[in-house]
């Protein structure tokens, strides 16, 4: 599935957008579901996974049950900031809460694989530092 490259030019006063998607034009409601802070944090735990991945590769090679708890840690994370945001306040709150815990339990499984010495601290160290600065976001997402 292709992302959005990106609004081009909306018709004016019709509310709708028109978008390239996998290199077709689209017509599609403005606003709706697509938030654009919704987007932001979801393309932040996107580029986090695809970041992580050599990662979590390097630990598979060693470790398959450590790779398979940080990959579902990650893909959890995402999963649960989607699903707070198609929820109401009360319920969001608590799936930005399971997000974040996820998003320490991948964090920690990194942690341990350099300490198992699958890969170094300088190899992990944007990894570490966009997990930190996405966990920042959802606990501010989760106190709102």
């Amino acid at each position: 599935m292709c992302p959005p490259v990106g609004a081009i030019s909306p018709p004016p006063q019709s509310g709708l957008v028109v978008v390239r998607l996998c290199g077709v034009m689209q017509i599609a409601p403005v606003g709706g579901m697509h938030t654009p802070l919704r987007s932001e944090i979801l393309e932040q735990v996107v580029a986090l996974i695809s970041l992580a991945r050599p990662l979590v590769d390097a630990i598979q090679r060693k470790d398959r049950d450590l790779a398979s708890q940080v990959r579902r840690a990650l893909s959890s994370v995402g999963l649960n900031v989607a699903e707070a945001f198609g929820n109401a306040s009360g319920n969001a709150r608590l799936r930005f809460e399971s997000a974040r815990g996820s998003l320490y339990e991948a964090q920690a499984g990194i942690r341990i694989a350099i300490s198992w010495g699958y890969f170094t601290q300088q190899q992990a160290t944007p990894t570490l530092v966009a997990l930190d600065v996405l966990g920042g976001r959802i606990y501010g997402l989760s106190r709102r």
